[in-house]
C-alpha cells in the first residue's frame, strides 16, 4: 500500500504565506486569459491557455521561451475545490487519454489564514525519484518561487 510517507522522496513542495485572500489566488489559477501575466518565470510566457476547470476537465497551457520555442502542457483536472484546492496531472492529455509519459501530479492548495493572507502550497508529486530529481535540477524551487511572487502581484489586481 502506497502512503504519503512512502512517496515523500518523489515530492517537491513550495509553501508561502501570501498577502492576498485565497479567492483571488484561486481566480488567478482559473482565469486562462491572465495566465500570461504570472504562470512562467520570465522571460518565458504563456502563449496559449485552455482550461475546463472541473474534475475530468482538460487543460492546455503552452509556454513560450525567449527564443520562440514552445512547450505544450496538456493535462486533466482531478480535483477542484473552489478557493481551496486544485489537483491536476499530465498523466492524461484529455478526457482520460493517457499521455506518452506522465511526469507529475500537481496539488495547489490555498489555506485562508483569516487575516487577508493565504498559506499557498504547491506540491509536485512525481512517478519516480528520477523524475523528481530532474524537476529539482530544472529549477523547481527557484522557478515555482518566482511564479508564486508573480502570482501574488497579479492576484492583487483582481
Amino acid at each position: 500500500m502506497t502512503t504519503l510517507a512512502s512517496i515523500a522522496d518523489r515530492e517537491l513542495v513550495l509553501t508561502r504565506v501570501i498577502d492576498v485572500p485565497a479567492d483571488k489566488l484561486f481566480k488567478c489559477w482559473t482565469t486562462p486569459e491572465r495566465l500570461h501575466e504570472w504562470f512562467c518565470p520570465k522571460p518565458w510566457t504563456v502563449s496559449h491557455a485552455e482550461m475546463d476547470i472541473r474534475p475530468g476537465g482538460s487543460s492546455l497551457i503552452v509556454m513560450r521561451g525567449p527564443n520562440g520555442e514552445e512547450m505544450p502542457n496538456p493535462g486533466v483536472y482531478l480535483e477542484v475545490v473552489p478557493n481551496k484546492r486544485l489537483v491536476f496531472t499530465d498523466a492524461f492529455t484529455s478526457a482520460w487519454v493517457p499521455s506518452e509519459k506522465p511526469f507529475m501530479v500537481a496539488i495547489v492548495e490555498f489555506e485562508d489564514l483569516g487575516d487577508g493572507t493565504t498559506r499557498y502550497t504547491a506540491t509536485a508529486r512525481h512517478w519516480t525519484v528520477e523524475d523528481r530529481q530532474a524537476h529539482e535540477q530544472m529549477g523547481f524551487h527557484e522557478g515555482w518561487g518566482v511564479v508564486a511572487d508573480q502570482l501574488a502581484e497579479v492576484a492583487k489586481t483582481f
